[in-house]
């Protein structure tokens, strides 16, 4: 098994129609420089290591950098880490969080799951799992019967989320899922969710 890089994990997602916060790279401070310049503050930036694939618990995750001072600092920081290649520098993106993820199954084959995303998915294990090939109805289903459904659709008045276009990446990911048979995980956590739409910030791909 290998883990692709974020940037590999990234451009797999993408060729199947997931879209993703605007991003650049950067391997030194002269192309972070540029980066931040493209990207426009605030940015969030990720440290890219083959040998880190949770890079919020190591320290690999900041967000809401506010200028070119705080980058290059945290990018000095983030040098220090395992494995460290670069960083992926971020458009800040804010709204509901959620995960799609993918996993090759023994039994069942390829299936996907949905749910409440970020760093809580593993405590309140809010999420729904599906199995390939999935249909408009089925994504439907996995979204609208989580706990946190009406937190996603608008409740007291608060504005909901593009649920159609999390349906359409649920279907994105079961077609990855069947066209891709090396693909054995897949992680797109968080996607962030707004009226508008839904972009995926970060992806974890393995592979055979």
């Amino acid at each position: 098994m290998r883990t692709l890089s974020l940037t590999e994990s990234i451009e797999l997602a993408k060729k199947y129609g997931i879209e993703f916060a605007e991003y650049a790279t950067a391997r030194n401070e002269a192309e972070l420089g540029k980066a931040c310049s493209k990207i426009g503050f605030p940015v969030a930036m990720k440290i890219i290591s083959p040998k880190i694939s949770h890079k919020t618990d190591s320290g690999g995750v900041k967000i809401n950098i506010a200028n070119l001072n705080e980058a290059k600092k945290e990018f000095t920081e983030m040098r220090k880490l395992r494995g460290f290649e670069g960083v992926l520098v971020q458009e800040m993106l804010r709204g509901k969080e959620v995960i799609i993820g993918g996993k090759r199954d023994v039994q069942f084959g390829p299936t996907v799951l949905f749910g409440l995303g970020g760093i809580y998915v593993e405590v309140f294990k809010d999420y729904n799992i599906g199995i390939c090939p999935l249909k408009k109805s089925d994504a439907r289903e996995m979204v609208q019967s989580l706990k946190s459904y009406p937190i996603l659709k608008g409740a007291r008045e608060k504005r909901g989320v593009d649920l159609k276009a999390i349906e359409e990446a649920i279907l994105k990911v079961s077609k990855l899922m069947q066209k891709e048979k090396r693909v054995q995980e897949l992680d797109l956590n968080p996607l962030i969710a707004t009226s508008e739409g839904v972009k995926a910030v970060d992806a974890r791909v393995v592979v055979e």
